[in-house]
């Protein structure tokens, strides 16, 4: 399911490096607690997150790491 973003999380993923062409992937933690990790965030807008995180706040949200193989 998709997550409309709060104007603070829209700011800060404009600010970060996009993964790819209009999209970033991002760690998410909610308030209670539960995280999603590596999910996409479109256009700095929105996340898509498993459907159990359905009216769950957002606590952080981070790029998640990228590992290069060499």
């Amino acid at each position: 399911m998709r997550i409309q973003l709060e104007e603070r999380w829209v700011k800060q993923l404009l600010a970060w490096p996009e993964s790819g062409m209009g999209y970033q992937r991002v760690d998410v933690r909610l308030t209670d607690g539960r995280e999603a990790k590596d999910v996409p965030a479109f256009n700095g807008q929105e996340v898509e997150v498993p459907e159990d995180f359905a009216g769950g706040r957002i606590a952080t949200i981070r790029l998640h790491p990228i590992l290069n193989a060499q």
